[in-house]
C-alpha cells in the first residue's frame, strides 16, 4: 500500500459515520430557523456542514447545537493556484480556517478544487482548475501544505485534526486542460492523502460541459467516470439543485440537452438522486461517511420538503456497512504527526519533486485562462491552454451573460446597493454595464482576504471615482452604510434558546 493511502486510511478511520445531513449557510436561510423547522417536523439529520462564516456566528452554532456533528466548508484556500502562498493572504486564511475548525470541532475541512481568484482577477463563483499534469502537482502540493499546517496548529492530544477533503467543482459551460476530469483527481489522490467530496450536481455539469454528453449517454459516462475517479477516497457526497441561468440565454444545445448549472437555490432534479443511487452501488466506495443536501439560498419550507424526500428515499442507505479497518490504538493524531515529522508518511513521488519547476508556466497559463474567460482575448484558446471539448458558443455564454450578471447582481444588485449613485450615473448617461468592462479591464490584486461583497463595494467606489468624480461623495457615503450593515449582519447571531 502506498504511503499516501496508508495515511489516508489512518486518518479517515478516526471519522465516525455521519449519515444523512445538510450542507448549509448560517445566514441564507437563517440556520436556527431551519433547525427549528426540522425539529418541528421530527426530521433527524446526522450532521451539518457549515459554510465559512464569522467566528461569532460559528460559535453560536456550536453553542446552540452542542451534540451535533458539525463540519466545515472552507473558502479562500485557493489550492489550485500556483501563487497560493504569495498572492492570497494565505497566513490569514490558514489561521481563520484553523480557528473555525476548532470552534466547530470538525472532523474534516472541505474545499472546492476551484478558485474565485486567479492572475489578479476576481469572480463571484468558482472557476475550475486547469486540468493538466502541472496543475495536479501544484494542487497536491498545496493540499499537503494546508494539512501540514492543521497538523501543527490544531491542539493535541485531545483536539481533532480535520482531514482535508477536495471537492469536485462544477463546470460553467467550459473547462480547459488535456487531462480528463476523473484522471486529474486520480492523480491528485496518488500524491496526497486527502479525502474527496463527490458532488452529484457538479458531476452532471462535467458530463454536460466536457463534451461527454455529445458522445455518450449519462449511464455510460457515469460508469466510466467512477471507475477512474478515486472512489476509495470519497468521504462525503453532496447533492444540490440544477437550473438554467437566471439571466437567460439558450436553454439547450441542438441535441436538446439543457444548459443547467449548479444552483443551490434551485430544486433538486430527480435524475441527481438516480445518479446518487448508482454512485452508492460502486464497489470502491469504502470510506463514505456522509451524504449532504446543499441547501443554502433555499427557503426553509423547500429545504424541509426536499430533506424529507431525501431521507425517505435513502434511509436504508447501507454503503457504510463496509467500514474501513479501524486504526490501531496508536494510529491517532499524535502518531500520525510524529510519523509525518520523521518522514515515514507521504513521501513525495519523483514528479512531486519537480512541482516548483512548472509553476511559472502554470502561472502564465492561468493568466491566459483569466484573460480568455473575461473577454480580454476573444480568439480561440491560445497555444499551451487546451480546451476540453467545448460546444459552440460556450465561452460566449459565460463572457456575455454569466460573468456580467455575476458582477452586477451576484451577492447584491448594484442598483439596490448604490441607489443614489446609480441615479447619478444614469443622469450622466453612464451605463452601469460599463462597470463590467472596468472590472475586467486589468488585473487588480485584492488588498484583503477574499469577500466578493466587500470587493464589489471597493471596486464600485473606484469605478465612480474614475468615471464620475463629482458623485464620489455619494458613492462613499453609500459604501460606508453597506460596510457597516454587512459587518453588523456577519456578527449578529441569535441568542441561544
Amino acid at each position: 500500500m502506498a504511503p499516501v493511502d496508508q495515511e489516508f486510511l489512518q486518518r479517515v478511520s478516526l471519522i465516525p459515520r455521519h449519515g444523512l445531513g445538510l450542507s448549509v449557510d448560517v445566514y441564507q436561510p437563517d440556520l436556527f430557523e431551519l433547525v427549528d423547522a426540522l425539529e418541528q417536523c421530527s426530521l433527524a439529520y446526522g450532521y451539518l456542514e457549515i459554510f465559512k462564516a464569522s467566528q461569532p456566528a460559528l460559535a453560536a452554532v456550536r453553542q446552540r447545537l452542542p451534540a451535533c456533528l458539525l463540519e466545515y466548508h472552507a473558502e479562500g484556500l485557493w489550492v489550485t493556484q500556483p501563487d497560493m502562498d504569495t498572492a492570497y493572504h494565505l497566513d490569514h486564511e490558514l489561521a481563520t480556517a484553523a480557528a473555525h475548525l476548532g470552534t466547530l470541532g470538525c472532523h474534516w475541512i472541505n474545499h472546492e478544487c476551484a478558485s474565485k481568484q486567479m492572475a489578479g482577477y476576481a469572480f463571484g463563483t468558482y472557476l475550475p482548475p486547469l486540468y493538466t499534469q502541472a496543475s495536479v502537482e501544484v494542487t497536491a502540493e498545496h493540499i499537503r501544505l494546508v494539512q501540514d499546517h492543521l497538523d501543527r496548529q490544531m491542539p493535541a492530544p485531545t483536539g481533532r485534526v480535520p482531514l482535508f477533503l477536495l471537492e469536485l467543482p462544477p463546470l460553467t459551460y467550459f473547462a480547459f486542460g488535456d487531462l480528463p476530469v476523473a484522471e486529474f483527481f486520480r492523480r491528485v489522490a496518488d500524491r496526497t492523502p486527502c479525502g474527496m467530496v463527490l458532488d452529484i450536481g457538479h458531476l452532471w455539469t462535467v458530463y454536460r460541459y466536457s463534451g461527454e454528453a455529445r458522445r455518450k449517454g449519462l449511464t455510460e459516462f457515469l460508469a466510466e467516470f467512477l471507475d477512474v475517479f478515486p472512489m476509495e477516497r470519497v468521504v462525503q457526497i453532496h447533492v444540490a439543485g440544477l437550473a438554467l441561468h437566471e439571466a437567460g440565454g439558450k436553454a439547450s444545445d441542438p441535441a436538446g440537452s439543457p444548459r443547467w448549472l449548479d444552483a443551490h437555490g434551485a430544486p433538486i432534479p430527480g435524475l441527481l438522486f438516480d445518479m446518487l443511487k448508482r454512485v452508492l452501488a460502486h464497489p470502491q466506495l469504502r470510506c463514505l461517511k456522509g451524504i449532504a443536501l446543499e441547501v443554502d439560498n433555499k427557503t426553509v419550507l423547500q429545504i424541509v420538503q426536499e430533506f424529507q424526500q431525501f431521507t425517505e428515499r435513502f434511509a436504508s442507505w447501507d454503503a457504510l456497512s463496509r467500514p474501513v479497518q479501524p486504526a490501531r490504538q496508536d494510529a491517532g493524531r499524535p502518531a500520525l504527526h510524529a510519523e509525518r515529522q520523521a518522514g515515514r508518511l507521504t513521501q513525495p513521488v519523483a514528479e512531486d519533486r519537480q512541482a516548483h519547476t512548472g509553476k511559472q508556466e502554470l502561472l502564465a497559463q492561468y493568466d491566459r485562462y483569466a484573460g480568455l474567460v473575461t473577454g480580454k482575448r476573444w480568439t480561440d484558446p491560445p497555444l499551451g491552454l487546451p480546451a476540453l471539448d467545448l460546444e459552440p458558443g460556450a465561452l460566449e455564454a459565460y463572457r456575455q451573460t454569466y460573468l456580467p450578471h455575476e458582477i452586477l447582481y451576484w451577492g447584491g444588485d448594484l442598483r439596490d446597493m448604490f441607489p443614489e449613485t446609480c441615479r447619478r450615473l444614469d443622469q450622466a448617461d453612464i451605463a452601469l454595464e460599463s462597470f463590467v468592462r472596468y472590472w475586467v479591464r486589468e488585473p487588480r490584486r485584492s488588498p484583503a482576504p477574499y469577500d466578493f461583497f466587500l470587493l464589489k463595494i471597493e471596486r464600485f467606489e473606484a469605478f465612480v471615482r474614475e468615471v464620475l468624480p463629482e458623485a464620489i461623495e455619494t458613492a462613499v457615503r453609500e459604501a460606508t452604510v453597506l460596510r457597516e450593515a454587512y459587518g453588523a449582519a456577519c456578527e449578529q447571531v441569535r441568542p441561544v434558546a
